[in-house]
């Protein structure tokens, strides 16, 4: 029987505890800092070499598919009753609106240094230290909403032109594309700010601090924000009921994009899972 993720605003208070005991539980262990390893092995850029699984590309949405699954496994095996709950940041668009609670996640970050003080995620607090990042700092921070260049969450509009394409990615696969659902999401653009970073990018950048690059997991964040994103892709998938995940065959000799990026009956990496198997969870679990 598959089981439920919820919107953050309607976990109860024994829900939240019970959520955040469990990532505590994983970093007391040290499996935590696999995901944050994990995460900073596959974040590779259009302008690198070698395969884009996770970003910048048609598998972005099966690898944070698979990758969600994973944190949620390893939650379950601590506490079963756990599942990681979204955040809708077309709703809850206040830093002091939920998920940015002491019972919850804690708050912003501190002026100066962005140090996340309150919370059970505060370096102060003893329990959550940055021991693997793309950077030396040992704490966690956050810069919400932006202070010196102030900068809006997406809103219902914008999430709609990604939801609105009938097709899942197009031609060439990669942060330019123009069209296509995936990369509406994923949210490369041109230009400066808002019309840079759209939709799944612009939360990134909202949020600040650790969130921003290849160590974003480090910030809790991270998975409510990949839930409510992975949410979309149910919609759209919900929405255009004869769409699928392309390519469905790799890019052509000569294609720059040739082994590159993931069709959808090709393997991706770490695991033994194709975009195809990915696309269908509805026996693991369903949103409310």
């Amino acid at each position: 029987m598959a089981y439920v993720r919820k919107n953050v605003t309607k976990l109860t208070r024994e829900e939240k505890r019970r959520f955040v005991n469990a990532l505590l539980e994983l970093k007391w262990r040290g499996e935590y800092e696999e995901f944050v390893r994990l995460h900073i092995a596959y974040y590779t850029a259009d302008g690198e070499t070698g395969l884009r699984a996770a970003h910048m590309g048609p598998s972005f949405l099966p690898w944070h598919r698979r990758f969600l699954l994973d944190l949620e496994q390893a939650l379950q095996r601590v506490d079963p009753s756990v599942t990681v709950p979204y955040w809708d940041w077309t709703r809850d668009r206040s830093t002091k609106s939920s998920p940015w609670t002491d019972d919850l996640l804690g708050g912003n970050g501190r002026p100066g240094d962005r140090q996340v003080v309150s919370g059970p995620f505060a370096y102060a607090q003893g329990y959550w230290p940055i021991r693997v990042g793309v950077t030396d700092g040992v704490y966690l921070t956050r810069d919400l909403g932006r202070a010196r260049a102030p900068m809006a969450l997406p809103t219902k509009k914008e999430l709609e032109s990604a939801l609105a394409e009938k097709v899942y990615d197009t031609s060439p696969w990669d942060s330019t594309c123009t069209k296509g659902f995936r990369n509406k999401l994923e949210g490369w653009g041109t230009g400066r700010d808002d019309v840079a970073w759209r939709n799944h990018n612009r939360v990134h950048r909202w949020v600040g601090g650790v969130m921003l690059g290849g160590a974003s997991v480090n910030d809790p964040v991270f998975w409510l924000h990949h839930a409510f994103v992975d949410l979309q892709w149910t919609r759209w998938q919900q929405r255009h009921k004869k769409a699928r995940y392309l390519p469905a065959e790799p890019p052509g000799p000569g294609d720059e994009q040739r082994g590159r990026v993931l069709a959808r009956h090709e393997r991706m990496p770490p695991w033994d899972v194709t975009p195809d198997e990915m696309e269908d969870v509805s026996a693991v679990y369903r949103y409310v």
